[in-house]
């Protein structure tokens, strides 16, 4: 993984609640253990029609949506049944960040290990986010644990401690251990 860092983007607006895994990347397409390509079925359902051909009016598929990193998203985000393949889809697709009010627990910690922040934000804070102009950028920054919005201001979120060091590193639970490789060593020879 790569370390992350602050950023400044556009978002893309997808103003519905409740939206579940399935709905983020359909479980036909779960049958692969590769990330790649998965940024392609994201919302599948949603950006194509019956013949695969994408829908103009779906957000994801609009000119605007290019080049986005953050999601901003209704209540409840990742809801439904437990799957790896949401974040690695959205990540695919570009996205870095997804805001929300709320997110599944699941969902929040599959996100984070795999380098995709949920950013949690109150309800006004929320819906002022909607109402700002499409050409508004946001600024994301993990280590400060704030979004700034257009105006200078910045919002603080919560993000848990460990997911927090994992990220800013650009290591999993796995290559946190293995920073730890030598005190491990030690103590093993220590016990024998």
């Amino acid at each position: 993984m790569k370390p992350f860092t602050r950023f400044e983007s556009r978002f893309v607006r997808l103003p519905i609640d409740n939206i579940d895994t399935d709905q983020i990347i359909p479980a036909r397409f779960l049958k692969t253990i590769s990330k790649e390509g998965l940024g392609d079925q994201l919302f599948y359902d949603w950006r194509y029609d019956a013949s695969g051909a994408p829908r103009p009016d779906f957000v994801l598929n609009q000119p605007d949506a290019k080049g986005a990193e953050i999601l901003l998203t209704g209540d409840n985000f990742g809801c439904g049944s437990s799957r790896e393949h949401a974040p690695w889809a959205l990540t695919q697709f570009g996205f870095r960040a997804v805001v929300s009010t709320s997110f599944a627990d699941i969902f929040r910690q599959n996100a984070l290990k795999n380098s995709l922040l949920p950013i949690i934000v109150p309800p006004d804070v929320h819906a002022e986010l909607f109402r700002l102009p499409a050409e508004a950028k946001l600024v994301v920054d993990l280590a400060a644990q704030t979004l700034t919005l257009p105006d200078g201001r910045a919002i603080e979120f919560p993000v848990d401690p460990f997911a927090k060091h994992c990220l800013l590193n650009g290591v999993d639970e796995l290559g946190y251990i293995l920073q730890h490789e030598a005190a491990i060593t030690e103590y093993e020879q220590r016990r024998a």
